[in-house]
């Protein structure tokens, strides 16, 4: 089969690889009909990551049909199920999955010493996403093989397509959970920095969950404009101080909630110099990622108020001003997406025609042109917000 393989910084192939078969009686085969990039894999594609190995298959947002089932899997799914594939690999079994708390499955890390050397604890295994977390093969490919695949999966409804469902396999719960984790209130102003994918499912969720304002902070016009579509207003942090809109916009009294969508590579800016300081240290390896946009909410986030954090961060972060996060209150909450506990609600919610997730595609193409296209995912060529790779 073809699959997109990582061979080192900035090197993505798609290379021809055996295909998957089953391994364990509660597996599955996926033919994989659509699958994205993510801008997590771009934390992997610059090496910012560690515990990538050269030849580890990419993707761990995608979905496809059912061609074969483990013995154990049976019951819960049969060939030609057309389904999409949550980025956590659950077990639906331990003390962690009934609590719902899926991304810190107890069980399907199988790199479980690894992770709770880095963490502390094991976290769950993730497809495509370092042998910190399992060194499972991605979605980026023909087929895959899902472990635990009776419990790590959606099942999609007939009369929906690909493009609608895809993303409930982690953009779209990704920004619905970064805005559950928020409480909103109807007297909530919520502020949301970075208005790429998870930032724009993070905009429309604020304003289902009845946000009285949202507010997108970024520099990209193209993103800026899908913000103020989905309903935002919007800050250019390139062209005016985004602490000093973010107070005129709440009488001077910040917002209640803020949502950092960017995560560990916040962009470089003359306006913030913090931002220089975190890249120089980033590149001797003194720092592991730049943290910008967290002493940023820290600084402007109303007293009392919560700051959530579905961006993805690897290791450590400098001067972080954890006084202010003591002294005004401030809660903070983060996580990867506990995918699971929202798919019901949220498929409910693509059927009734309260959101249609597509919005977001600018590109869709071939998975053999997947290499490419993480250099203009990258890079932010051509409008690029969301990448969509289809194997056929």
């Amino acid at each position: 089969m073809k699959a997109l393989r990582w061979h080192g910084k900035g090197d993505i192939r798609c290379d021809t690889v055996p295909d998957p078969q089953i391994e364990q009686p509660r597996d599955a085969i996926i033919k994989v009909t659509s699958c994205a990039i993510c801008g997590s894999d771009l934390h992997l594609y610059d090496h910012f990551m560690p515990g990538m190995k050269k030849g580890d298959i990419m993707g761990h947002e995608f979905m496809g049909e059912v061609v074969e089932v483990g013995q154990e899997a049976k019951s819960k799914l049969k060939v030609g199920d057309r389904v999409v594939i949550p980025f956590t690999i659950i077990c639906g079994e331990c003390d962690q999955c009934k609590r719902g708390n899926f991304s810190v499955c107890e069980r399907t890390n199988r790199n479980a010493e690894l992770a709770a050397t880095a963490f502390g604890h094991t976290t769950a295994g993730l497809f495509g996403y370092t042998h910190l977390t399992g060194g499972y093969p991605g979605g980026q490919a023909e087929y895959v093989r899902v472990p635990f695949a009776d419990t790590t999966h959606i099942k999609v409804p007939n009369g929906l397509t690909d493009e609608q469902v895809l993303f409930l396999g982690d953009i779209f719960p990704t920004g619905w959970q970064a805005a559950v984790q928020c409480d909103i209130q109807p007297t909530d102003t919520v502020a949301i920095w970075g208005a790429g994918p998870v930032g724009q499912m993070a905009i429309r969720s604020a304003i289902l969950l009845g946000a009285k304002q949202v507010i997108a902070i970024d520099r990209l016009p193209e993103r800026l404009s899908m913000a103020k579509a989905g309903g935002a207003i919007t800050i250019n942090f390139d062209e005016e101080s985004v602490i000093e809109r973010l107070n005129q916009l709440t009488q001077g009294k910040g917002p209640e909630k803020c949502i950092d969508a960017v995560g560990m590579e916040s962009h470089v800016s003359l306006r913030q110099p913090d931002t220089i300081y975190d890249r120089a240290k980033q590149a001797v390896m003194l720092e592991s990622d730049r943290p910008h946009v967290l002493r940023e909410m820290i600084y402007v986030c109303r007293p009392a108020g919560v700051i959530s954090v579905p961006g993805v961060y690897g290791g450590l972060v400098d001067k972080l001003p954890f006084g202010a996060v003591m002294n005004k209150g401030l809660t903070i909450r983060t996580g990867q997406t506990h995918v699971n506990r929202w798919s019901d609600d949220l498929l409910r919610r693509i059927e009734e025609g309260q959101i249609d997730p597509s919005f977001v595609i600018t590109h869709t193409v071939g998975l053999e042109q997947g290499p490419e296209m993480y250099e203009i995912f990258r890079d932010k060529k051509d409008g690029c917000i969301k990448v969509v790779l289809k194997t056929s």
